[in-house]
């Protein structure tokens, strides 16, 4: 499917009437897939068709068998948080392709249940593209169990951020572990570990703009002996930003790296990082516990 007119029909569709489209998608079950632009930064939806696999969702990148990728595919790689929206229900995921034979397991999961993917991918020589949409919801007995101040909101988004941190230590375990058992076969895990790394590093960038920018100044409003603490963790997400860009280049580089000095670096990296998070939530938590969120209109 592309960005046209049509799409946004069966967009004003979906969200009018619960997730039920009729027409060709009658009996269908559909998503709609919210990603950040590559090259514009803007939000981009369209509605696709899925497949449920093991509590996740699967997404082809089909474009009908054309001969290139369809945009939204170009969008995740860059950007790997989304928006899902499936029924009446939103949230967010990360998007993760499937590499080698998972793709290939995947792909026939998908075709035994929807055929039409089949007739797709005989229409191209390019491997369509499957796609994970991972949930982000927090391991059971992690994080608030529901959000009602901005305490238990920042706390939500520390809870996934070392979450992601997990994932990408226990990726790189699995490839090294593959690329030490066959090394005339390429690992394939790649873009999963790229994918989850570039999603901790864009969502903790957000995160600490959003702090700079809001939070930080709203609470020195009632709290300004606090002025050099804040100014301290600002300076400290200014660092945080730094290390961000070299646990980048460091997973860029986990094909030709040595598993031992890998090791020793992701780890040092990841106690940097999570230690600034124990000290945000120290400084924070405590005086956030009763701002409401999302913040309500003013009193009159």
């Amino acid at each position: 499917m592309t960005d046209t007119s049509f799409n946004q029909s069966v967009i004003d569709e979906f969200r009018a009437h619960q997730g039920k489209v009729g027409g060709w998608f009658e009996g269908s079950e559909l998503l709609l897939l919210t990603t950040t632009g590559a090259r514009s930064g803007a939000p981009h939806t369209v509605p696709l068709g899925f497949v449920r696999h093991d509590g996740d969702l699967l997404i082809v990148g089909s474009n009908m068998g054309a001969a290139k990728h369809p945009a939204w595919y170009h969008n995740v790689l860059a950007h790997p948080l989304v928006q899902v929206e499936v029924g009446t229900e939103q949230y967010q995921a990360v998007a993760v392709p499937a590499e080698g034979e998972r793709r290939e397991d995947l792909f026939e999961r998908v075709v035994a249940v929807e055929p039409g993917y089949g007739d797709y991918q005989r229409a191209t020589e390019r491997p369509l593209p499957v796609v994970v949409l991972e949930r982000n919801d927090p391991a059971p007995g992690e994080g608030p169990a529901e959000v009602r101040t901005l305490a238990d909101k920042i706390l939500q988004v520390h809870v996934w951020l070392r979450g992601q941190l997990r994932h990408v230590a226990a990726e790189t375990e699995a490839y090294f572990a593959r690329r030490g058992a066959d090394e005339t076969a390429p690992p394939t895990l790649g873009l999963q570990i790229r994918q989850h790394c570039l999603a901790f590093c864009q969502a903790l960038e957000f995160h600490h703009t959003g702090e700079d920018a809001h939070v930080f100044p709203g609470v020195l409003t009632y709290h300004p002996h606090l002025k050099d603490v804040f100014e301290r963790l600002s300076a400290e997400h200014r660092t945080m930003a730094r290390l961000q860009k070299a646990l980048a280049d460091l997973i860029a580089d986990v094909g030709s790296a040595d598993p031992e000095v890998f090791r020793t670096e992701l780890a040092r990296m990841t106690a940097q990082l999570t230690a600034h998070l124990d000290r945000e939530e120290a400084t924070l938590l405590p005086l956030l516990a009763d701002v409401p969120f999302p913040p309500g209109p003013p009193a009159a």
